[in-house]
């Protein structure tokens, strides 16, 4: 079963105290298929993609947040949280991986520098660099989870879900690593290891009108 089929009733039967691993919404470089720079924001579209997940997480009772410190993790970030008052944490540890002077290039001719462990991207941050990050950020996230006890999203970028799903989860009978993870989808894990995956990137949220993407 593919995760953005899985229903609105087996999303909130999931255990109380869980991680809530999200990648952020669309920016027009995204759409673009253009390698993103810091700032990029999101666009019209993402910014409904996150009210939208607003609006499903609101089921969850969310107890902390964690995100990217960029300004595209930070406002789906924000749309987690419209009372404003769960306790939220920038983390430049979230960030998506530094890729130097590929910033600003289409993703044609240069995937392979993108997603290639051999490929250092000049001015960038190198893959055994980027993955140590991951590392940390993830060990941090145990950390705030406190064995079990929260209620924790993690708003982040693809390359670093991409990361973490590789070398630091454990996908169980119920879940399979996607090709691809969605703007806003969401990947529910245990709050303790071996991590185990739960649901994968299920983006059911968007299967009504144009916020597809």
């Amino acid at each position: 079963m593919r995760a953005d089929t899985i229903s609105r009733h087996r999303f909130c039967r999931a255990p109380i105290c869980m991680i809530y691993l999200i990648r952020h919404g669309q920016t027009a470089l995204n759409a673009a298929r253009v390698v993103q720079r810091p700032d990029t924001p999101l666009d019209a579209i993402g910014a409904q993609q996150a009210k939208r997940l607003g609006a499903r997480m609101a089921e969850v009772g969310l107890t902390k947040i964690l995100s990217s410190d960029y300004p595209r993790a930070r406002r789906t970030a924000a749309a987690l949280d419209v009372t404003g008052t769960i306790p939220t944490e920038l983390t430049p540890l979230l960030r998506e991986r530094d890729l130097g002077t590929l910033d600003g290039h289409p993703y044609a001719g240069v995937e392979h520098q993108l997603f290639g462990p051999d490929h250092d991207p000049p001015g960038g941050e190198a893959w055994p660099v980027f993955l140590a990050r991951v590392a940390r950020a993830w060990a941090h996230v145990g950390s705030v989870a406190h064995g079990g006890t929260e209620r924790v999203a993690v708003v982040t970028h693809g390359l670093v879900i991409r990361a973490l799903t590789e070398l630091h989860l454990t996908y169980g009978d119920d879940a399979t690593q996607p090709v691809r993870f969605r703007n806003t989808s969401v990947t529910i894990i245990d709050p303790t290891p071996p991590w185990t995956v739960r649901l994968s990137a299920c983006a059911r949220h968007l299967e009504q009108g144009p916020t597809t993407k």
